[in-house]
């Protein structure tokens, strides 16, 4: 029996375990947050650490990318750091991989031509793969880097902008604490209508859940949510908002999108390696083998 857990900065309402086969072997795939409180969740690290094979870090990245670069959270390192034994892993390895997957996948089936549709992914620098798999891809992206993290109504129209602006500030936002950024704890479900335009005129919304939840506006003229961890409360309160179709790049399992985090350790613990050796093709073809499939949900039926 193979046990995979994730250690989350969210909310422990959100908390989800499930027994599932993979590959022929059983998996325990749980997830535990901690409220926003970062004692807590290095404790819970430490007092698992060498009894489950692999972690997810939830609710916090230990870096943000941009082109080349990488600029790592000093609050993550601390998580990072209380693992000695057990392998621990952010989801990076699987959104420059799976999410980029997905982006090309939704067009080959025919599900979506992304040619002219306007994207508003709430943060690039989250999500670099998908955001260079959209503009690759040929859709009109507005970066909401600037408005979702530092509440500024500035929106970045091209990724050489995104990668000017994570450049000058990525050295000082990462010093800052964690919680000033991102929506822990119960501010995860916290919800202020914001920057509407840019939400109301995409044809698609994508990106980190909590982000997009953060400002997301009250109604919706049937939009496409592009994300990964949902809730069966997030999938009704995106449908009564007026959003047409959920596509999450993480697989539902027992009702429940996992993060990209954990659904990575859970790969990790298949490919049977250190995260820092295993290479974007190995992860690619751990997908494959285990069948990892987007959810694609039209919240317009019941």
């Amino acid at each position: 029996m193979k046990r995979v857990v994730g250690i989350s900065l969210g909310s422990s309402k959100r908390n989800n375990r499930v027994e599932i086969e993979i590959l022929g072997e059983q998996f325990i795939i749980e997830r535990i947050g901690t409220d926003g409180d970062i004692v807590k969740a290095v404790g819970l690290i430490r007092e698992l650490d060498g009894k489950v094979d692999a972690f997810g870090m939830g609710g916090i990245d230990l870096y943000i990318t941009a082109g080349q670069r990488r600029y790592a959270f000093r609050d993550a390192k601390k998580l990072a750091r209380a693992a000695r034994i057990t392998p621990i892993v952010d989801g990076t390895g699987l959104k420059n991989t799976l999410e980029r997957r997905v982006v090309s996948q939704l067009e080959k089936t025919g599900f979506i031509s992304w040619a002219g549709k306007k994207v508003f992914l709430v943060s690039g620098a989250d999500r670099f793969g998908m955001a260079q798999a959209l503009v690759q891809h040929g859709a009109q992206v507005i970066f909401g880097d600037l408005m979702t993290a530092l509440g500024l109504p500035l929106p970045l129209t091209s990724l050489p902008m995104l990668e000017r602006v994570a450049y000058l500030f990525a050295p000082l936002i990462c010093q800052l604490p964690f919680k000033l950024l991102y929506p822990t704890g119960k501010k995860q479900g916290q919800n202020t209508p914001r920057f509407e335009k840019f939400y109301r005129e995409a044809d698609v919304i994508a990106g980190d859940f909590h982000l997009i939840w953060k400002y997301l506006p009250l109604s919706l003229p049937g939009n496409m949510i592009l994300t990964n961890t949902v809730t069966a409360a997030d999938v009704e309160a995106l449908r009564e908002r007026g959003a047409g179709y959920l596509v999450t790049t993480t697989p539902e399992l027992n009702g429940r999108s996992f993060g990209t985090n954990v659904m990575e350790a859970v790969l990790v613990t298949v490919i049977g390696k250190h995260p820092d050796e295993i290479s974007p093709r190995e992860y690619e073809e751990a997908i494959d083998a285990i069948g990892f499939k987007p959810r694609i949900q039209n919240l317009t039926q019941k």
